[in-house]
């Protein structure tokens, strides 16, 4: 069971010197990253395409035991929203094969319009769809699937109920519905005491920990400091 924490991104400079050193070129923002953390929620494959050269060069620049999330294609989420995308999912899907054939593939994210409302049934055909093998965690943003009806739905198909903390989001209740967790933590600020009882809560399980990650380095430092305590639990347990 692994703990596995990062941010929803890397290629920000504004996280130097904080982060990066300062004088690190940003063709080395990921292999550094990935020095730091053991996984990065990846949001570019929300609007575009993944080649598989790029997909190649990640794969090359971060450790074996790295792990990438991917988040779904908006074409499969929010403009077909979950309709007639047998095509779509197979083309992301096979976007992320590398990953998946290197076994540093996390999960795949799921992430739901703010103005769909609850479908059970189409929830259950979507996901059904879906490779066993593959971990998936579905954020809803709409307060009508926050219901015992769906989170059943995650559970019989494995699926995560991707637990998201923020401010303008909608918050979601810590329930687990899958073999791992999946957690976006959207907080500008997370008091040290916050971070240490997530670490404590955490160890011994599997679960996905990104931190928000635009304006500045915090969340990428937070990231660190939950790895650096779980890393210390587990090594004294």
């Amino acid at each position: 069971m692994t703990v596995y924490a990062g941010t929803s991104g890397w290629a920000y400079p504004v996280w130097k010197p904080d982060f990066y050193p300062q004088d690190l070129s940003q063709k080395k923002f990921l292999p550094y990253y990935s020095e730091r953390l053991n996984s990065v929620e990846v949001n570019y494959t929300f609007r575009h395409s993944l080649t598989e050269k790029t997909a190649l060069n990640w794969l090359a620049a971060t450790p074996a035991d790295f792990l990438f999330t991917f988040k779904a294609s908006q074409w499969i989420t929010h403009m077909k929203r979950l309709r007639e995308v047998d095509e779509s999912v197979s083309k992301f899907l096979e976007s992320i094969a590398p990953f998946a054939a290197e076994k540093r593939l996390g999960c795949m994210l799921v992430q739901l319009p703010h103005n769909m409302n609850a479908d059970p049934v189409l929830l259950r055909e979507f996901l059904q769809k879906l490779p066993n093998e593959l971990r998936v965690a579905v954020e809803f943003r709409h307060a009508s699937w926050l219901k015992e009806e769906i989170y059943q739905v995650l559970r019989d198909c494995r699926a995560a109920l991707c637990v998201t903390e923020g401010t303008k989001e909608l918050s979601t209740p810590d329930i687990q519905t899958a073999p791992f967790r999946y957690y976006r933590l959207r907080r500008e600020e997370y008091p040290p005491g916050k971070i240490e009882a997530m670490a404590e809560e955490l160890r011994g399980t599997e679960s996905f920990v990104y931190f928000k990650h635009e304006d500045d380095p915090r969340g990428a430092l937070n990231a660190v400091n939950l790895r650096r305590l779980v890393d210390g639990q587990l090594e004294s347990s």
